[in-house]
């Protein structure tokens, strides 16, 4: 079960909301293991998801050992859909490929002013989709132009990281 899922794959389930950091508001529902078998990996899958009707939503199906996935449900999506911890909800999504990476324009700006975008298009694509997924779930724009400069930062990183090696 190593092989990377199929982009595209579109997969359905349903499945009781789970709190999962007791005290924090941090809500995740369990991948059932005939959904992980037909992914066919036990490491994260990116997806584009749906909780009932809600909106579509970026997220990556995370493992927890044992070959078990659970997706995290953030506030936001709970909020839309009227749902709570206990509640079954029905997931959709379909898999993303990792390697589709799109920059999104101010972070395209940050980076060119600093000069670090060949840098940042260095990191592996599933380290890029990150930034840009924390990038994109900010609720406040100071919040999203400090993790604009998180991304530049780790885009300078690498470039010493670079610069290193090629001594």
């Amino acid at each position: 079960m190593k092989r990377s899922p199929t982009a595209g794959k579109q997969l359905l389930f349903q499945a009781k909301l789970e709190n999962w950091a007791e005290g924090m508001d941090y809500c995740a529902v369990p991948v059932p293991a005939s959904v992980t078998q037909a992914l066919g990996t036990k490491g994260p899958v990116l997806v584009m998801a749906r909780v009932n009707d809600s909106e579509p939503f970026k997220v990556s199906l995370f493992p927890t050992g044992g070959g078990q996935h659970y997706i995290r449900i953030k506030a936001k999506v709970r909020k839309e859909t009227k749902t709570k911890t206990g509640d079954r909800v029905r997931v959709r999504f379909t898999v993303l490929d990792r390697a589709d990476v799109t920059i999104p324009t101010d972070l395209m700006k940050a980076l060119r002013a600093e000069g670090v975008t060949d840098d940042f298009k260095s990191l592996p694509p599933g380290k890029q989709n990150f930034i840009i997924r924390r990038i994109d779930d900010a609720a406040k724009a100071e919040t999203r132009d400090k993790r604009i400069q998180d991304a530049v930062e780790a885009a300078h990183r690498r470039r010493e990281k670079r610069i290193d090696q090629s001594k």
